[in-house]
């Protein structure tokens, strides 16, 4: 089963809900497929197995064969071409590396090059699988790592949960794209309640079904909790308002692994999202 756990905003403690679920499964795989900001791997800390380059092909041009009919220019949807001064320029910023430009060039002018997207690795703590990947800085677009990730998490049987980015964006859609069950975190606010409304509208859109965890509840009435009155979203569980567990949080560790008090909770809390799951899986989508 593949749990995503998102939010529409960082900062919310989706990482921090992910790697206690994840621990406390004893036996899972943690996806992070923050690729901008992977930091999963501070809580886990994991035994680096293999670590590997992620490339994408890039077109360049030789110039003595390009004949300036721009057909390549005209093709690309991605602004990504431009012919100046009697020179075809390629800006790989924009690029989306789909080979288009190669097909419609009539004197083949082009050919590909890898360009490093960055890097994928594989790492363990005792029964934990910990998928992690670090997007090159200065590159616009870390898709391709999130595909990686994903690919190789499907070799596992574990219970598999996916640390998505936050917010809706590319990567995210692409995080969910295959989740059995989505865990959207939300804080007690206003700005909280709002960046709910964004998370639930996306997995609405791809149907997958869902459940709400609200973080640094309180218990009292707040916007996220009238959202979701509102809106009959469900509420599967409450993570309460606590300095000490923050503390701890901020110091890079697993609360389920550091005190039993929270094993119990987070134990608890997984039971709870894996019925759930395998309820709304047995019952498809039907929000």
């Amino acid at each position: 089963m593949r749990i995503a756990v998102l939010s529409g905003k960082g900062g919310t403690g989706k990482t921090f809900l992910s790697v206690n679920i994840a621990s406390a499964a004893k036996e899972a795989v943690y996806v992070d497929c923050d690729v901008e900001e992977p930091n999963g791997r501070i809580y886990f800390k994991p035994h680096i197995i293999s670590a590997e380059t992620v490339t994408q092909p890039l077109p360049q041009v030789d110039q003595s064969k390009c004949n300036g009919c721009e057909k390549c220019v005209d093709f690309c949807k991605f602004n990504a071409l431009a012919y100046t001064g009697d020179k075809l320029m390629v800006f790989p910023q924009l690029c989306h590396s789909c080979g288009g430009c190669l097909l419609v060039c009539p004197t083949k002018a082009f050919t590909e090059i890898p360009k490093t997207l960055g890097q994928v690795y594989l790492g363990v703590k005792d029964k934990i699988t910990v998928l992690s990947a670090e997007m090159k800085i200065g590159e616009a677009s870390g898709t391709k790592l999130v595909q990686n990730l994903l690919e190789n998490s499907k070799t596992y049987k574990s219970f598999t949960f996916i640390d998505c980015p936050p917010g809706t964006g590319c990567l995210v859609t692409e995080s969910i794209r295959d989740a059995d069950y989505a865990v959207l975190v939300a804080e007690p606010t206003l700005f909280g309640a709002h960046n709910l409304k964004l998370v639930y509208d996306l997995v609405t859109l791809y149907e997958i079904p869902f459940g709400i965890i609200i973080n640094k509840s309180t218990g009292e009435e707040n916007p996220t909790f009238a959202f979701c009155r509102e809106n009959n979203l469900p509420i599967i569980a409450e993570i309460p308002y606590d300095k000490k567990m923050g503390e701890e949080n901020s110091k890079g560790k697993i609360l389920a692994e550091e005190n039993p008090k929270w094993e119990k909770f987070f134990s608890k809390l997984l039971n709870t999202i894996y019925r759930e799951a395998k309820s709304e899986k047995t019952a498809g989508f039907k929000r």
